[in-house]
């Protein structure tokens, strides 16, 4: 079977990244929206956010996804994380710039960055 091949073992574990991922992304979310309704800049709200949800995530994703409960993980763990903020924010603003409220340009960047941290999660972090 060719490494590009999708078999049943990858399509359980993008099921299960896709439940966890809602898990992770509704209590980043809410941490997000709460920073914002209380009056903080979005990136500022987002940063508190992605702090706090990382914790949250290494757990979720290392032992329900990826059935890892290696902490030596974290670092590349939190290098994913910081490339996904970087890319998060870049489309924030653009969202923004162009008239969309941060809680619905916070909706609009979800697909590309949670397709961007499966693909590194699976590759870079618990390969």
């Amino acid at each position: 079977m060719s490494r590009l091949s999708i078999g049943r073992a990858d399509i359980r574990q993008i099921v299960r990244f896709v439940a966890v991922g809602v898990l992770n992304t509704a209590f980043g979310y809410a941490i997000f929206a709460a920073g914002v309704l209380a009056g903080l800049p979005s990136g500022v709200a987002l940063a508190i956010a992605m702090v706090i949800g990382v914790i949250f995530n290494f757990f979720t994703f290392g032992r329900l996804v990826f059935d890892s409960r290696d902490p030596t993980r974290l670092p590349r763990f939190v290098g994913v994380y910081v490339l996904t903020y970087v890319v998060n924010v870049a489309m924030l603003a653009l969202w923004q710039r162009v008239g969309v409220s941060p809680l619905l340009a916070q909706l609009a960047c979800l697909p590309v960055t949670v397709s961007l941290t499966f693909v590194l999660m699976r590759f870079l972090v618990f390969k």
